[in-house]
């Protein structure tokens, strides 16, 4: 059984100052949601509706977000604005949310080893809010189609998709054996190759499902690229030991975290969902 999603949200969001000096990126609206709340969704339309969120200073709106707002609920009851917190209501419904404080900002593997405390001895979900994936129509999201593959092989799952040459050298990227379905059994991954030394041009984006025995190497792990500690050493050393699957996920993903990928992903939502009353 796998019901936990963890919440990577501590990070400063410096490519999008200055707007992010007092607002946490991952508020940051695509149309009219925050990124944040499209990955707790997908989340919970995976049946992984226990959310943690590793956060950091400056994020309380994030918590906020997910509670009650006694004041503005009254002041717009019974009016027409009310049907816009339709879908915040619909996911404080279905969740339990929990949170902790990473101290320092020393990595992905840093963050997730901070949030074993919410975790504890279980599989779990990894949304990074900076990717925006959405399911393509009729489609399971991606975290529920990496759910059923966990559900198959009960091992270390990331997502990924081929990447232009040009920017591979920007992600975690895999190599390994292919398998069917547009999955992979991985025997290699290097954080952000320098050009020409990428083992393939799958990258790793922001969609993870982790077995627990993570966090004891997690503990183990030295500093890497950026003198962070790297997720991606820890799943190398997951794999040499025992089993890590790539899968090439269907959607589409917008990478949020920079500016052209924000833009694109509101336009998109836009047009997509947004005109089309689905928001």
């Amino acid at each position: 059984m796998i019901n936990k999603c963890l919440f990577p949200v501590g990070g400063y969001g410096t490519r999008f100052l200055p707007a992010t000096k007092a607002l946490a990126k991952e508020m940051m609206p695509i149309v009219n949601k925050p990124l944040v709340q499209y990955g707790v969704e997908e989340a919970i339309e995976a049946d992984l509706n226990r959310i943690g969120f590793v956060t950091g200073r400056g994020k309380r709106a994030i918590a906020d977000h997910f509670d009650i707002s006694y004041e503005l609920e009254h002041q717009i009851s019974g009016s027409s604005k009310e049907s816009y917190l339709k879908s915040i209501r619909h996911v404080m419904a279905n969740a339990q949310f929990s949170f902790t404080r990473q101290a320092e900002m020393k990595g992905l593997g840093h963050a997730i080893l901070t949030g074993e405390t919410l975790i504890g001895n279980e599989a779990f979900g990894v949304v990074l809010a900076d990717d925006l994936c959405l399911p393509l129509p009729g489609e399971d999201n991606v975290m529920a189609q990496m759910v059923k593959i966990y559900k198959q092989f009960r091992c270390s799952i990331v997502a990924v998709m081929e990447v232009p040459e040009d920017e591979i050298h920007k992600y975690g990227v895999i190599a390994g054996e292919a398998m069917k379905n547009g999955l992979y059994r991985v025997d290699d991954m290097v954080e952000k190759p320098a050009k020409g030394e990428a083992p393939s041009n799958l990258a790793i984006i922001g969609r993870y499902i982790l077995t627990p025995d993570i966090f004891d190497i997690l503990r183990e792990t030295k500093p890497g690229k950026n003198n962070e500690i790297q997720l991606t050493d820890a799943l190398l050393k997951q794999a040499q030991d025992g089993c890590v699957m790539a899968y090439k996920f269907r959607g589409t993903r917008f990478d949020c975290g920079s500016v052209d990928g924000f833009v694109e992903a509101t336009n998109y939502v836009y047009e997509h969902f947004y005109k089309e009353g689905e928001a």
